[in-house]
């Protein structure tokens, strides 16, 4: 039996009590388009064993990343996760301690989440890192609303290679308190004038490198700009491999520092649950969102840990929160953190040579195709070619193959003629020499 506690003249009391005609009043914010008109055609019910099943089938349609040659990339990366970090993160004391709400009592979570900092801070060139957010679309819209506090500006100005994803999050957290958001169109070559979009209204400048396409980009000369009129530069990665070989955002004048951390320790998932990275200069650090986790000592002298900053939100003072995330990617900062410390400094770089050497082998190939080019002039393990024919089209060729060779760019970009034949591919350490002749031969076969 199903339990509706709840008659229609308790609901209709609610209503009113809340000012509102009806149900659909709640939802009226909410486009028009991406309202239901009438709900999904779903048998009424079903034991637990049909649903399996019927999941079972459905699932049985996928490609796991791992059966395939795998190019897929645009924010979330195929790496080789070692056993180590899944049988650690599965130990009680880890998976028992999520949320301190008794912070200090829980000294083990406190001291994961202290290193996890310190890692972050580390890899970015900052001063302070928080202890993660849910993830790196998510921390990003959290940048650009700290930077409005910061300089009680309202107009971010993003950079036409942040991820499609990134800045519709942007757009959507920026929309109803009526912030300004000035997208550049798609940096397909890596040479926009950014620059020219920065003036005395604007916030902060929001650049992402590597990009969605895959260009590196000198942040230096767009910090001394947005310097100059009193702005922010904020700076995002999604692939956090990266940072082993480029220099940290933070040495390249970066006043706010966030990105994905999913490829570390972290699999593919369908798309998560992945965890934010956010790192910023210490002058900022009361307008930071969410946690920070810092070392001290106890009445007895011995080194213990405390939560420095709390989000206030779900505590006392909320009309003074500076966001409302109100915890962090536990667990996944957890895994991020142990897959990081197994690395070490060098064998990060090391991962990181050998992602870029993977990429370059596999941009060669494909670009010494008939009728291929390659949009990049440097990239890290990720890169854009504009294909002579459409790359939705082929994608879908090479997938009914067993290749899944990338992600068409007016999959993200929709309504751009421009990008349709446009195809960002990924190579990580995990494709091998029979993956990228794979690749290379079968497209060529599509394009002929």
């Amino acid at each position: 039996m199903r339990y509706l506690p709840l008659s229609d003249t308790d609901r209709a009391d609610m209503l009113s009590a809340i000012g509102v005609a009806s149900i659909d009043d709640l939802f009226a914010d909410l486009p028009a388009e991406k309202r239901l008109a009438m709900l999904p055609k779903l048998p009424p019910h079903a034991s637990e064993q049909a649903v399996a099943r019927r999941l079972g089938t459905m699932a049985a349609k996928n490609t796991p990343a791992g059966s395939v040659p795998f190019f897929i990339g645009a924010g979330a990366y195929r790496h080789h996760v070692p056993a180590t970090v899944d049988h650690l993160i599965q130990r009680s004391e880890f998976l028992t301690s999520y949320t301190p709400y008794q912070p200090e009592i829980a000294q083990g979570t406190l001291q994961v989440l202290f290193e996890f900092q310190t890692q972050v801070a580390r890899l970015t060139g900052m001063e302070v890192a928080n202890a993660s957010m849910y993830d790196g679309s998510t921390g990003l819209a959290e940048a650009v609303l700290m930077a409005h506090r910061v300089t009680k500006r309202d107009k971010a100005v993003l950079s036409g290679g942040v991820h499609p994803h990134y800045r519709g999050v942007v757009e959507t957290v920026t929309r109803f308190p009526g912030h300004t958001v000035e997208s550049l169109p798609p940096d397909l070559s890596g040479t926009e004038d950014i620059l020219a979009a920065i003036d005395e209204t604007t916030s902060c400048v929001v650049v992402q490198s590597p990009s969605f396409y895959g260009h590196l980009y000198d942040l230096r000369p767009v910090a001394e700009k947005a310097h100059a009129v009193g702005a922010l530069l904020i700076a995002v990665f999604t692939e956090v491999v990266s940072l082993g070989l480029i220099e940290p955002p933070g040495a390249q004048g970066a006043d706010i520092v966030v990105g994905e951390g999913q490829s570390l320790g972290n699999p593919l998932s369908f798309g998560g649950p992945y965890v934010g990275l956010f790192a910023t200069r210490q002058k900022y650090v009361r307008q930071m969102p969410g946690r920070l986790c810092g070392e001290t000592v106890d009445a007895d002298g011995r080194r213990s840990f405390v939560l420095t900053l709390s989000t206030r939100e779900q505590h006392i003072r909320r009309e003074k929160a500076t966001s409302n995330i109100c915890t962090n990617a536990g667990l996944c900062s957890l895994a991020f953190s142990i897959h990081l410390t197994l690395l070490g400094g060098a064998g990060l770089t090391k991962l990181a040579r050998l992602n870029h050497a993977n990429a370059v082998k596999l941009a060669d190939a494909l670009a010494a195709l008939p009728g291929v080019e390659l949009l990049n002039r440097t990239f890290f393990n990720e890169f854009a070619l504009r294909l002579p024919k459409n790359a939705s089209v082929l994608v879908e060729t090479l997938a009914a193959r067993g290749i899944l060779a990338g992600v068409p760019a007016s999959r993200l970009e929709p309504n751009r003629p421009e990008l349709e034949n446009v195809l960002v591919v990924a190579a990580t350490e995990v494709n091998t020499d029979d993956d990228r002749a794979a690749l290379t031969a079968a497209l060529k076969e599509a394009l002929a």
